[in-house]
This record gives C-alpha cells, sequence and structure tokens, in this order.
C-alpha cells in the first residue's frame, strides 16, 4: 500500500501530487524547487539549490529517513551554466557511496525556479 508522506517543513504540493509517496521501503519523493516552506523562493542559484536539499531533507526526515537512504536524486536546472555551482551545494549534502545521478537543463521550471531537484530513497 502507498502512503503519501507530508511534511509543513517543506513547500507543499503545487499541483495534485505529494510531496512523496512511501511504497514498501522506497520513498519516490517529488522535485522541490528552492522555495522555503512558505512558499518565498531565495535569489540564485546556490541559495535555491540549499533550499530544495533542506527541503528534500525535511521530507525524508518525515519518513525515516536520512541522506544516507537516498539511491537516486535528479538534478533539474534552469541552466547547465550552474551545474559546477549546484555541484558545490550538493556535495555538502551527499557522502560518499555517493547516490546515482542525472542533471539535465530544461527549458523552464514552476514559478520561475533555477534548480528542482527529486529522489528515490531506501530503508
Amino acid at each position: 500500500m502507498n502512503q503519501p508522506i507530508h511534511t509543513d517543513r517543506a513547500p507543499a504540493a503545487i499541483g495534485p501530487y505529494s510531496q512523496a509517496v512511501l511504497a514498501g521501503n522506497t520513498l519516490y519523493v517529488s522535485g522541490q524547487l528552492g522555495a522555503d516552506a512558505a512558499g518565498n523562493m531565495p535569489e540564485g542559484v546556490a541559495a535555491q539549490a540549499e533550499q530544495s536539499l533542506q527541503n528534500l531533507g525535511a521530507i525524508l526526515e518525515q519518513a525515516g529517513m536520512g541522506f544516507e537512504n537516498v539511491v537516486k536524486t535528479t538534478v533539474f536546472l534552469q541552466s547547465m551554466d550552474d551545474f559546477a555551482q549546484v555541484n558545490e551545494i550538493y556535495a555538502r549534502f551527499f557522502s560518499a557511496p555517493y547516490p546515482a545521478r542525472a542533471c539535465v537543463q530544461v527549458a523552464k521550471l514552476p514559478r520561475a525556479g533555477l534548480v528542482e531537484i527529486e529522489c528515490i530513497a531506501v530503508k
């Protein structure tokens, strides 16, 4: 049975989806923009990447997990020119063995975001 996961420490979903869904021992976390729980979006890709990862951490914690449980992430960037800057922030949240990852540039993100990160974690 799938169990929706929600925390008030991350922004509420802005559409018909859950912040995350726990299916057995696997947690699927929806993409997190760099907005805080109140919906405020900081300026700059570094600040948005930091907030996006803090949002992921809050959702993981709500599910009884942490960054060490993450096995796969996908990073969506508004500009691939921001790759190095986002990578630097990302490296502060994960340690070896690092999760598998894809990073892609997209034409546009919701709310004119600069970065969005989603993940899959396993207990």
